[in-house]
């Protein structure tokens, strides 16, 4: 019924919505004298942020047409060359020469927890000068119909596992926060098979391995609270017209209303800031703001069952750390990886992610040799200045590309001489 009450409300306040940007227009527009006095500019301001903060903000586009590759810009393209109900795996072709090295694949595995892939824009635009860039577009659970079927952690697995068919073998991932946990599980799973389309390389970004070192408020909120208190408060049903009519989610406004509860000062603060920029005509420091808030208030909704089972699994039970995982019938075992490298990368003031929750990896893939695995902490950086920004652009990229670069290069002579296996410890 709420989410019900959620779309009644946004329903009703369109036409509020609507005169409110006709009086932005007014008032901002350069033949009207009152856009050159503050008294005009305060009523165009006042205008856009009751339009902004009463909007639905739609999916963002990756909009990147070009990037620099070996000195020259090339154009950039989107292909779709992979599909399923709850996600498209999305290319970015690059204009190269003919006979130019494409680079090593890469898999950027965005989270699936509320924002589209969208918001690893800066991500793919940093690591597209030195590969062939592929990422996961995960689908809103509202868009998709019942008919479509479930979608659970274990159907998330299945999905990575697949794009790896498709890739094929000696490509590298990257696993932003959520996916870290998925992503390891998936190669753990393809080690144990004896799979040929296992990547070179996997790179941990920010991700709860292991929720039991340094937990943060949201890793302390899911054990105080147990999975039954989320299936009681947060699952909601798909209203009408939606083509997901029905579905059971853990809606999108939902989860804004807690990242925006974690941080509320500062986007408080932000706002106050932008009215003001508007106020003082200062164009350029108020499209800033637009753009960051455009991507961050896009939110998506997610299926109950994946919530849930994420929920349980990573952050009630851990049951990865304790060995305990299962997908499906068939237990993950992180030590049964050998064959590919390891690379987990962390922010010193991550929020979200506490430090060593990402770097237990290590203590799991026990296989791994010590020549093929490494570990970093940016310093000065929250959770996300763990995968984008300037010191993700200057000090992380680079260490990426250098790791991509050994383990691929490494890669065929670990896999003809797989080391012995040991068991990990269960923690």
């Amino acid at each position: 019924m709420y989410y019900q009450l959620y779309e009644f409300h946004h329903a009703a306040i369109q036409p509020a919505r609507a005169y409110a940007d006709a009086i932005r227009l007014f008032y901002s527009n350069p033949f009207n004298p009152a856009a050159s006095t503050a008294w005009g500019r305060s009523i165009a301001a006042t205008a856009e942020m009751f339009e902004r903060t009463t909007r639905r903000y739609a999916k963002p586009k990756f909009g990147i047409e070009e990037t620099t590759v070996d000195g020259r810009q090339v154009g950039v393209h989107e292909h779709v060359v992979w599909q399923k109900p709850f996600c498209r795996l999305i290319r970015f072709e690059r204009d190269l020469p003919a006979g130019s090295n494409p680079g090593p694949k890469l898999l950027v595995v965005a989270p699936m927890s509320g924002h589209y892939a969208t918001l690893l824009r800066g991500t793919v635009e940093a690591m597209l000068p030195n590969a062939d860039v592929y990422i996961t577009d995960w689908t809103d659970a509202r868009m998709v119909p019942l008919s479509d079927g479930r979608f659970d952690l274990d159907d998330y697995i299945d999905y990575i596992i697949d794009m790896f068919a498709v890739l094929g073998p000696q490509a590298s991932v990257m696993a932003v926060c959520q996916p870290s946990v998925p992503v390891l599980a998936a190669i753990a799973l393809m080690e144990g098979r004896g799979d040929r389309n296992l990547p070179a390389s996997m790179i941990l970004m920010g991700g709860p391995i292991d929720t039991r070192r340094n937990p943060t408020a949201v890793n302390e909120l899911a054990e105080e609270r147990g999975i039954d208190w989320f299936r009681e408060n947060v699952i909601m049903q798909v209203p009408w017209p939606n083509p997901g009519f029905m579905r059971e989610v853990y809606p999108g406004f939902l989860q804004l209303s807690g990242f925006m509860s974690m941080n509320l000062d500062r986007h408080i603060i932000a706002h106050k800031e932008f009215f003001m920029h508007l106020v003082e005509n200062d164009g350029d420091s108020a499209e800033k703001h637009r753009d960051f808030y455009d991507e961050y208030l896009a939110v998506m909704d997610l299926t109950a069952e994946f919530y849930l089972q994420t929920v349980d699994t990573v952050f009630v039970k851990h049951a990865l750390p304790k060995g305990e995982m299962m997908h499906r019938n068939e237990r993950v075992e992180p030590a049964a990886i050998s064959r590919v490298a390891l690379l987990t990368i962390e922010g010193e003031k991550d929020d979200i992610s506490g430090l060593g929750q990402t770097e237990a990896a290590h203590d799991l893939c026990v296989n791994i040799p010590q020549s093929r695995r490494s570990h970093y902490v940016q310093p000065s950086v929250g959770h996300y200045g763990v995968f984008n920004g300037s010191r993700f652009r200057a000090q992380i990229v680079p260490r990426i590309v250098e790791f991509i670069s050994a383990s691929t290069t490494a890669g065929a002579n670990q896999r003809k001489t797989p080391a012995r296996p040991r068991r990990a410890k269960s923690r």
